[in-house]
């Protein structure tokens, strides 16, 4: 039987959230550009630009694919394949059971991470509890009420489908390994990905999926991917990325955002430099603010 590899970043933000910068057409050309085969615009809340972006997709050579990241009442899920939105501030199990009605796949991104909305281990559902403690000293497996999750009218707990085991805004921090253990204790596929705000960072960390039946990419569609997600059949490509494409991803970001810009109006082009200049000075002021917290740290020592 053929079967073809394809690369994807299942999680990136486009102007289309409150805390994105740039079009889904200039992600998208940066995506074909660095190699990619596909990238799911995940916006909070919200999935105009993602739409719009799969459908646009083939005009870049990639596979179309919608999604969203939606904020449940314990914490974020990436909802990936889906058209519209689930609904928003549920529990996370009646979340992940409305995701896959809409015909998607449910992703825990960045899980653990309380401080970025991550879900806690106890509101995962799972087909049964473990007896490992959260972090916050919850017992894992259990949700407020003391469920593990709600069961469907068939008995089967509806689980997630993969975990999102490599962030790239996390690298090989602790969440990323405890999102490995908990991937693997379950049989959860896993998957990696960009969590990209900013051009320079799409493809940063991303999923190779193996596609059966399929000669080549351009055969490839959206419900293959998502097929492929539901297999585990996913191979993290996070740690070698930012060595393997970090030429492309800055030089060619900055050229890419240039020549944008330059296209489609000197309007869009201002507004974006006005942004990248407030950009710059938030982060010159958080590594000034950074720098002075060091040193009287060192001087303490001295006290």
């Amino acid at each position: 039987m053929s079967r073809v590899t394809v690369s994807i970043d299942p999680h990136v933000h486009s102007e289309g959230s409150y805390d994105g910068h740039e079009p889904v057409e200039l992600i998208l050309e940066h995506a074909a550009e660095i190699g990619l085969d596909a990238v799911v615009i995940t916006d909070h809340d919200v999935i105009r630009e993602s739409k719009r972006a799969a459908e646009i997709a083939p005009e870049y050579g990639l596979i179309g694919i919608p999604g969203v990241e939606v904020s449940t009442a314990h914490g974020h899920l990436l909802a990936i394949g889906v058209d519209r939105m689930p609904p928003r501030g549920r529990p996370y199990d009646e979340t992940v059971r409305a995701v896959h009605e809409l015909g998607g796949v449910a992703v825990v991104p960045h899980p653990f991470q309380r401080s970025r909305h991550g879900v806690r281990r106890r509101n995962i559902p799972t087909p049964g509890p473990d007896d490992d403690s959260d972090a916050d000293g919850a017992v894992d497996g259990a949700g407020a009420d003391g469920a593990v999750g709600e069961e469907s009218e068939t008995g089967a707990v509806d689980e997630v489908d993969a975990i999102e085991v490599f962030n790239a805004w996390l690298f090989t921090g602790n969440r990323n390994r405890r999102a490995r253990r908990f991937a693997a204790e379950h049989g959860y596929p896993g998957v990696a990905a960009s969590d990209a705000h900013h051009l320079q960072y799409v493809g940063r960390a991303f999923t190779e999926l193996t596609i059966e039946g399929r000669a080549s990419t351009a055969a490839v569609t959206a419900d293959d991917v998502l097929a492929a997600i539901r297999r585990g059949t996913t191979t993290v490509e996070g740690r070698r990325a930012p060595i393997r494409m970090a030429a492309k991803h800055y030089v060619g970001a900055a050229s890419r955002r240039s020549a944008y810009y330059a296209r489609t109006g000197a309007a869009r082009g201002v507004k974006a430099t006005k942004r990248t200049a407030i950009d710059g000075a938030v982060a010159a002021k958080v590594a000034a603010f950074q720098s002075v917290h060091r040193t009287r740290r060192f001087l303490s020592w001295f006290a």
